[in-house]
Parts: structure tokens; C-alpha cells; sequence
């Protein structure tokens, strides 16, 4: 019985870490949209 429920909160656990881990994995908000072109905000309008 104890080793369903270690196995079943270590699983957890490492679904957590999973998700935080992706959480926070994503580009750095201290980055320049320009260094991006397809990224940055085209003002203008197209014509």
C-alpha cells in the first residue's frame, strides 16, 4: 500500500515540476521586441 501511494505522490510531484519548469522556460521579458522582427507591433496600416 505504501508503495502506491510513494509512487503515486512522486509522479505528482514530477507533474508539478514539469509544469513549473515550463512555466518559466519561455523567452525573458528583459528582451528587446526589435531583436525579433516578426514579433514586434507594425504600427501602420497596411495600404
Amino acid at each position: 500500500m505504501w508503495l502506491l501511494i510513494g509512487e503515486a505522490l512522486l509522479a505528482g510531484g514530477l507533474l508539478v515540476f514539469i509544469v513549473w519548469w515550463t512555466m518559466f522556460s519561455g523567452r525573458r521579458p528583459d528582451k528587446d521586441p526589435a531583436d525579433h522582427p516578426a514579433d514586434a507591433r507594425d504600427d501602420d496600416p497596411p495600404r
